[in-house]
C-alpha cells in the first residue's frame, strides 16, 4: 500500500465508504474495510504533508526561513 499514489489510495477509500455506506455488510468485513480505510486516510495524509513541505521549500528564499501562507482554494480569497 505505501507504493500507492495518492490518487489512488484517495479513490479506493472513498470506495470503500460508499460500500460501507450502502451495503449490509458483515461485522468481520466491515472491520476489515474500517481497517483499510484507516491506513489509506493516514497515507492519504501523509502524502499531503509531504507535500506541504516541499511547496515550503520552494518557497524559501535562500538562507531563510521558509515563508508560508494560507492556500486559497477556488473562489476563496477573490
Amino acid at each position: 500500500m505505501a507504493e500507492m499514489k495518492f490518487d489512488q489510495a484517495l479513490s479506493r477509500l472513498e470506495k470503500l465508504v460508499e460500500e460501507m455506506e450502502e451495503e449490509e455488510v458483515p461485522l468481520e468485513e466491515s472491520l476489515k474495510k474500517y481497517e483499510e480505510g484507516v491506513r489509506l486516510a493516514a497515507l492519504c495524509l501523509d502524502r499531503l504533508n509531504r507535500a506541504e513541505k516541499k511547496i515550503e521549500i520552494l518557497k524559501k528564499p535562500a538562507g531563510a526561513e521558509p515563508e508560508t501562507e494560507p492556500f486559497a482554494g477556488p473562489g476563496e480569497g477573490d
